[in-house]
């Protein structure tokens, strides 16, 4: 059966998942069930709670992590069921299908990110998240999801592009000129870019590079388009 198919048999509001056995990297440990309390492994500061709330949330935080981890594609509803440690019908129940929890997934991600970020800080904080994961929420990893998973299909380029979106029109508040927008795009395509050869090709000396000089550096020179981008202390001299 295909990883992305919902499974065969019923699956009540009530139901209570069995406990998930330990499995290798990020999910490893011991499972609760859905309405126990305390934190769940490998989904950041996710919670249990009770009820389809409850189980919405460790969806969502496990397909947070998933999709910035492997794209859409390659994150499948089976990983992302036994990330959350829930039975992967329950996906289905509460959103429907993977793209519409993909849909979900990068608006709150990106949302949060930008809401909750001045604006001054939001180039950096952006770029942080590409250059080392230095977050816990899914805002945090907003643009490696957009870098991992654009292309994939009609549906998921629509939604990163409304992720562009959403970080170019507050970019755009750090210029006066006329062509702001334009200088917004352009920024946030430098900061793609760089996410895109650090993240998904490699590309070394950048791949390696300290997030720190790769800031500074970067805030530095494109003073020239956003003229109220607060730059970061220059690197330190090698």
């Amino acid at each position: 059966m295909d990883g992305n198919q919902p499974a065969a048999g019923p699956v009540t509001d009530t139901e209570r998942v069995p406990d998930v056995p330990d499995v290798p990297g990020p999910v490893a440990g011991t499972r609760r069930a859905p309405d126990a309390p305390g934190p769940v492994p490998g989904t950041g500061s996710a919670t249990r709670r009770r009820g389809a709330q409850g189980t919405r949330l460790l969806l969502l935080e496990a397909a947070a992590g998933l999709f910035a981890e492997r794209g859409y594609e390659r994150a499948t509803v089976r990983d992302i069921a036994e990330r959350a440690g829930v039975n992967q019908a329950l996906l289905f129940r509460y959103f429907g299908s993977k793209k519409a929890l993909f849909g979900e997934v990068v608006a709150l991600g990106s949302q949060e990110q930008v809401h909750s970020t001045p604006p001054g800080e939001l180039f950096e904080v952006a770029l942080r998240g590409m250059l080392g994961h230095c977050g816990e929420g899914p805002g945090d990893r907003a643009l490696e999801t957009f870098l991992r998973s654009i292309g994939d299909s009609d549906e998921v380029t629509t939604a990163a592009r409304e992720i562009g979106d959403d970080y170019a029109r507050v970019l755009a508040t750090l210029s006066t000129a006329d062509d702001r927008g334009l200088r917004a795009d352009l920024a946030l395509s430098w900061m793609l870019g760089i996410g895109l050869m650090r993240v998904v090709v490699g590309k070394q000396p950048l791949a390696d590079a300290d997030p720190d000089a790769v800031c500074a550096l970067v805030t530095g020179a494109l003073g020239a388009l956003l003229e109220d981008l607060p730059r970061s202390a220059p690197p330190p001299a090698t």
